[in-house]
Formats: structure tokens, sequence, C-alpha cells
């Protein structure tokens, strides 16, 4: 199986994993099942796959793109380990939006100008959970104080967490943008990223309300 993302996020599931069993001969008794090999060895020379089969450079915008989604699913994992900690609801939720990022690496895994028509039924990426987030954003905003200044990442482990997690998306869109500009991925998985970083600034503030815990503000330093 391609591995999407160097360690971590792999391809689509369902992919074909590589399967070993011990011993050999004409045993009518099945042979127990190995897990299959972490290392394969084929990236040794700096090339990984894509799902389509292709072998690109590890640097190819491509590779860039994932290895940031795989980033961001792991800054959001331990935004969610802080937040389950004080007993957020909302943790749920985060475990959802890393379940889509597998989704998201998929899609980019699957260059469309060498994608065929099975491989792009596997990995497209509708609007719906675009909406999705559309409706968490509305329903926290709606809790939350007015924004009059801007903030800084703060407000307890939760809060700044989910910012540092905010940060990491938008590298990640800035990675996916022109993936989408050049016609190699959908641009449903640009326009997730956008939202998703909407939702963790909000989700943020909310934390940090949740938590009574003071958001720290710009202030411009004395000249």
């Amino acid at each position: 199986a391609a591995i999407a993302a160097g360690r971590g996020l792999r391809g689509p599931p369902g992919m074909a994993e590589r399967r070993w069993r011990s011993g050999a001969g004409s045993s009518d008794r099945a042979a127990p099942e190995r897990a299959p090999r972490i290392y394969t060895r084929t990236g040794d020379s700096g090339f990984s796959s894509t799902f389509t089969g292709e072998r690109r450079p590890k640097g190819d915008p491509i590779f860039e793109a994932l290895g940031a989604t795989d980033e961001l699913s792991s800054a959001i994992g331990l935004a969610g380990e802080f937040s389950s900690e004080k007993g957020h609801t909302f943790v749920d939720q985060l475990h959802k939006v890393q379940c889509m990022l597998q989704d998201v690496g998929s899609n980019l895994a699957t260059p469309l100008s060498s994608a065929r028509e099975a491989h792009r039924k596997r990995t497209s990426f509708s609007e719906k959970p675009i909406l999705e987030l559309e409706q968490w954003i509305d329903s926290y905003s709606e809790q939350l104080p007015p924004l009059r200044a801007f903030i800084l990442p703060s407000g307890g482990r939760s809060s700044a967490a989910l910012h540092f997690s905010r940060a990491v998306c938008r590298r990640a869109e800035r990675c996916v943008v022109p993936l989408v500009q050049a016609g190699e991925a959908d641009p449903n998985v640009a326009k997730y990223l956008n939202r998703l970083s909407d939702y963790l600034f909000v989700l943020a503030r909310y934390a940090a309300m949740k938590e009574g815990k003071e958001e720290k503000i710009y202030i411009k330093p004395e000249p």
C-alpha cells in the first residue's frame, strides 16, 4: 500500500495491505498471519507512490500537502487530548475532523491528471463536511462574546493547542491551493481546510470561555 504522507497517513481505505504468512508446504491448516511490515524500503531513493501508482519525488507538492495534512491531524489529536482532560463535549467533533482529514489525504494522493474513473470514485470529496463545519461554527459563535481585539494564542492548554492546530491548518491550506489551481485535487478539499481553520479559531475561543481562562489580546508596544 502506498504511504500517502511519510508515516501514519496512508492511502484510501480499502487499499490492499501486504500480508505475510509463515511456513510453506501443502498443509491444509492455514498458516498464522503476520502483521504487515512498517518499513518497505521503497522510499529509500527519495521517491514515493501516489494512489494512482505514480512514483514522484518526496519533495513533490503532493507530498508536501500530504505531510502538512498529517501534521494537522497530529496537532488536532494533541488538542483533543488536552480538551478531553477538561471534559469538553466537542472532542468527538475533533475525532470526526481527523477522520475527514484521512479522506482529504486520500484525495490529495490521487492526482487527477493520472486518476482513472475508479480512482476518482473512491477518493472523491463532497461538500457535505464543509456544510457541517459551518453549522458547528455558527453554533459556537452564537455563544461567544463579541470579538473586539486581536487575540493571541492563549486561554489555557486546550485553547492554545487549538490555536496551534489552526495555524497548521492554514499552512496545509496553502499547500493544497496550488494543487487545486493546477487541477490535481478537488476544490472541496481546499474549501474544507479553509473552513476548518475558522472552526478551530472559534473552538479555541469557546474552550477558553468554558474553562474560565483569559484570552490574551494584542497590545501595541509603546514607541
